[in-house]
């Protein structure tokens, strides 16, 4: 069995970050979306929507919301990153790199990584564009564990893509598949609406939901409100992206070129 080559990784991680760059109206169509919600129902529902929880007072919807269009960012980005694998098998360099001398795990690594990078970039653009709107982090050392917990939901929802994409081979159905996954995790994470107070049946679907916990814990972080430990938001998250990795690895080496 091959080992892990990091080689292969920096230069699927280097392609498509390369890809990224190059393509501008996906960056601005992942930046509109975000911007819309911040731009309508941020600013929109900031004098009519108070917050009067234990720890909340001060906080108003734009705030509150900025947190959910970061994980919103995320999801959608990270979950269509797994649309490159089909790409690749439709023009033939999938072939070429599953017969290369190198490990599968090593070739989901390196899609992975550049994925979750990626990701990041247009998360920390949100954030920025939030800033211009008033949204403040306290310092330095929230906005890195704010960093980590984003790579924690990228790299999660990163492997959950390739691992439909590793499965399906046409383009549009993936596609179809992602929105009737993509649209229900993220409006059952809290990114909209606070989580305390849902009913029995909606606080269940909201818990086994992971985006769930990213978004908590983001809020928590960036605007100390949580619902939930933020050690238990990091748990869950981080057994979220090792199995999402595993199943991924797992469905991509039996990929079908």
């Amino acid at each position: 069995m091959r080992g892990i080559s990091f080689e292969a990784i920096y230069v699927l991680w280097l392609r498509e970050l390369k890809a990224f760059i190059r393509a501008r109206s996906r960056i601005v169509g992942n930046i509109v979306q975000p911007l819309f919600f911040m731009a309508i129902l941020g600013v929109g529902f900031k004098s009519s929507m108070r917050f009067t929880g234990v720890g909340m007072q001060g906080i108003d919807y734009l705030q509150f919301l900025v947190p959910g269009l970061i994980g919103m960012t995320i999801l959608f980005s990270s979950m269509f990153a797994g649309l490159s694998i089909l790409w690749d098998r439709q023009f033939g360099f999938l072939r070429e790199i599953m017969v290369a001398p190198v490990s599968r795990l090593s070739l989901v690594l390196g899609r992975v990584a550049g994925g979750m990078t990626t990701t990041i970039l247009q998360a920390l653009s949100i954030l920025l564009i939030a800033y211009l709107f008033g949204f403040r982090i306290k310092g330095i050392m929230e906005l890195l564990l704010s960093i980590i917990f984003m790579i924690l939901i990228g790299t999660g929802f990163v492997g959950m893509g390739v691992a439909f994409a590793s499965k399906m081979e046409d383009m549009h159905g993936f596609q179809i598949v992602m929105n009737f996954i993509i649209m229900p995790i993220f409006f059952l994470s809290g990114a909209l609406f606070p989580l305390k107070g849902l009913p029995p049946w909606l606080g269940f679907l909201t818990y086994i939901d992971p985006l769930t916990y990213g978004v908590d814990a983001l809020r928590g972080i960036m605007l100390n409100i949580s619902y939930f430990p933020l050690a238990i938001d990091f748990v869950i998250l981080a057994i979220f992206c090792v199995t999402m990795l595993f199943t991924g690895a797992v469905f991509f080496s039996q990929c079908e070129v």
